[in-house]
């Protein structure tokens, strides 16, 4: 039996069973007319189908399933009628678009799949290194991808950022400070600078020279004794006067030169300090301080669509045959 009758009853009984099979081996194209062409395949038109599919391709824009589709139909429509040299050209066309397709031997003959299998051997080496191009194609496509989602996030964040800046308000706060209260005592010039680590270095310093101070002085008072002298007075009736003196007995000298020190001491220092603090909140001062702070400003709600302000009450006068009219109008 010669392979011309053989093929056609093939392909008419792979038309009769299996379309649906055909229809699973290649994706539906975007196209519509790859899709009529490839029932018109079903049904045995190979010289139409080499025809348009021909045409097609020519024409051009189309994405790479649709032409890998187009050359196969064209290739094995081409086999079908004996054109070797149309079935080689476009089934060499299909494995430079796919070094790896296959033909389903479930729907496509045995010598075509043979054919296209002895194909695939002549380009070996071409289909190696379409391979590698695809590969690096595919990692260009895929580097490219991720530029542009990273340019995507880039411009998304500054989008943001440009929002959230537009929303937000900045608040100049100006204080104005007293240049008297840099003279008054326990750090207070530097509390009002905001300095509040000296303000308390000061404070307690100064407190702890002031109280020492005072302890001394009540400690150093509370030696004293007093006692009465009595002196010959010529101008009293019985001629004698009393004196009365304070004075620090001999035994408790050494207590009072002490106390005396520290007194003296602490109050010393406590001036001393006191004139630190004081040259020192001279030296931070300013008149007058201006603090900005960034607060995010709240959109004002829009009023509710569903909500629409009532039109107020109207009347109108109008003339009638026996005289005048009058109208009132209420909307609720």
């Amino acid at each position: 039996m010669s392979r011309g009758p053989l093929l056609l009853a093939f392909f008419l009984l792979a038309a009769l069973l299996g379309p649906a099979s055909a229809h699973a081996q290649t994706p539906m194209g975007a196209d519509p007319e790859v899709a009529a062409l490839r029932s018109s395949f079903e049904y045995g038109k190979y010289a139409e189908v080499l025809e348009r599919a021909g045409q097609r391709i020519d024409r051009g824009d189309l994405p790479e399933e649709d032409l890998v589709e187009l050359h196969k139909l064209a290739g094995l429509s081409a086999f079908n009628l004996n054109k070797t040299d149309d079935a080689e050209r476009h089934l060499r066309a299909v494995l430079r678009l796919d070094p790896d397709f296959s033909l389903d031997p479930f729907v496509v003959p045995p010598p075509a799949v043979a054919y296209f299998e002895d194909l695939k051997n002549q380009m070996s080496g071409e289909r190696e290194f379409l391979r590698q191009e695809q590969r690096l194609r595919l990692e260009r496509e895929k580097a490219e991808q991720e530029r542009r989602e990273q340019e995507r996030v880039a411009l998304e964040t500054q989008r943001r950022r440009a929002e959230e800046l537009a929303r937000q308000v900045t608040v100049r706060t100006v204080e104005k400070r007293n240049f008297l209260v840099n003279f008054v005592p326990f750090g207070a010039g530097q509390f009002q600078q905001g300095r509040n680590g000296m303000g308390i270095a000061f404070a307690a310093t100064e407190g702890v020279l002031a109280l020492t101070s005072i302890i001394a002085f009540f400690a150093y008072d509370s030696l004293f004794e007093e006692r009465l002298i009595n002196l010959d007075n010529v101008l009293d009736e019985d001629g004698r006067a009393s004196i009365p003196i304070r004075y620090i007995p001999t035994d408790r000298a050494r207590q009072a030169d002490t106390w005396q020190l520290l007194k003296l001491a602490s109050a010393t220092g406590f001036y001393t300090v006191y004139t630190l603090g004081v040259v020192d909140a001279v030296y931070h001062h300013e008149d007058q301080v201006v603090t900005s702070t960034t607060v995010e400003s709240r959109p004002e709600p829009k009023p509710s669509p569903s909500v629409s302000q009532a039109a107020p009450p109207r009347v109108r006068l109008y003339s009638t045959r026996g005289g005048l009219g009058a109208g009132f109008t209420l909307t609720f």
